[in-house]
């Protein structure tokens, strides 16, 4: 399918994303993400690695268009909560 992300036009299909993203380890999920096989990867990390373009160079708007065009599920991050240590916060959400 023909896509066009940063003014460039790209003949993209759903398997060699799959197979370019295969041995890439996800950065942390942060924005707008993608679900590429049981991976989670930010849509920025797959634009650059399928477009070999810099990430400053596209939005990650054009990149979800295009991976969601392409039939992968994009989605906004999912942030967990990070344990506060001890003594710092209670559940009433006091220190003291």
């Amino acid at each position: 399918m023909r896509c066009v992300i940063a003014r460039f036009p790209f003949d993209l299909t759903k398997s060699e994303v799959e197979h370019s993203m295969r041995d890439v380890t996800p950065e942390p999920a942060v924005g707008t993400c993608v679900t590429v096989g049981s991976e989670v990867y930010p849509v920025k990390q797959v634009g650059e690695i399928v477009t070999r373009q810099d990430r400053r160079d596209f939005t990650a708007a054009e990149m979800h268009r295009a991976l969601t065009r392409l039939g992968f599920t994009c989605h906004d991050a999912v942030v967990t909560p990070a344990a506060a240590p001890a003594g710092e916060v209670s559940a009433e959400g006091w220190g003291w």
